[in-house]
């Protein structure tokens, strides 16, 4: 069965952007016979809050999109994280980074430094090789630090990835695409505090759910590399991916929590109906159920 997931993190309320992903998925998981799960991205503990989890799940309920319960929280799952993160250490592809904020910007501030695909500069790597004694004992000694991906072993590992693109990405890319990881150098794995990060966990959620579509905003389509790579690693079957347009406003900015866009919750206790919800993200009014 194809199995379509929905993955907003509960730290703000719902945009038109996550209805028109949310409504999306629904369709296509109703279009092919499916079914839709939602999962509650939660790992940020900070800024993460129940009650953003309670109104999410209660607009879409406002929307009519049916799921699949019961609800993966992310925060319930962490051991599931500890296991995939361990066998990345096993084959000797994760190591401690100590760099701050501050050292990597101070070694990094240069103009052709090399980027990843959302213009953050890729880490130095002064910690490669560490010696492993003298790494534990910073770690032992309460020193932050993140777990990261030694990136380019890991390629020459796996050699050539491709994955199914079935929407369009930023390039207006389609089909069976090749993966460029690299260009993300040594991705964070997981933190001091928290045994995961967004790439990690998104992984094996959707192994262990069984996704077999990741339907999701263009904004998220370079980072599709990374887990592919983290796929193959792991020895997880990869989904199909439909990388859809973000919706955006009068001035061509994508919309955002952060910014305060409107609420969804507030758009339809204004009055506006699932249909006026559909129409303003462009997708066509919902079609009635049949009765039996």
């Amino acid at each position: 069965m194809k199995t379509f997931r929905f993955a907003p993190s509960p730290n703000g309320p719902l945009h038109l952007g996550h209805a028109y992903s949310a409504l999306l998925n629904a369709d296509l998981a109703k279009a092919s016979g499916g079914r839709l799960l939602v999962r509650i991205e939660d790992i940020d503990q900070e800024r993460c809050r129940p009650e953003f989890e309670t109104a999410i799940l209660a607009d879409l309920d406002r929307l009519g999109i049916a799921y699949a319960r019961p609800v993966r929280r992310q925060s319930e799952h962490f051991e599931d994280y500890r296991d995939a993160l361990a066998r990345l250490e096993a084959m000797g592809l994760v190591y401690p980074a100590f760099l701050t904020r501050a050292e990597i910007r101070a070694r990094t501030d240069d103009p052709d430094w090399p980027r990843d695909p959302d213009g953050a500069p890729l880490y130095p790597g002064d910690d490669r090789a560490l010696p492993h004694a003298e790494a534990l004992g910073r770690i032992a000694s309460g020193t932050p630090y993140a777990l990261r991906l030694r990136m380019d072993e890991a390629v020459r590992r796996m050699g050539e990835l491709r994955f199914e693109e079935a929407g369009a990405g930023p390039d207006g890319k389609a089909g069976l695409l090749t993966a460029e990881p690299g260009r993300w150098g040594d991705v964070i794995l997981a933190r001091k505090d928290t045994p995961t990060s967004y790439h990690l966990s998104v992984v094996v959620d959707d192994a262990l759910q069984g996704v077999t579509d990741v339907v999701r905003g263009a904004d998220l389509f370079h980072a599709t590399t990374v887990h592919r790579l983290l796929q193959a690693l792991l020895g997880f079957d990869a989904p199909r991916y439909h990388h859809h347009p973000l919706v955006r406003d009068a001035h061509g900015r994508k919309l955002s929590k952060s910014e305060g866009d409107t609420g969804l919750s507030e758009l339809m206790a204004g009055g506006a109906s699932t249909n006026d919800i559909r129409r303003r993200v462009g997708l066509p009014p919902a079609q009635p159920t049949p009765s039996t």
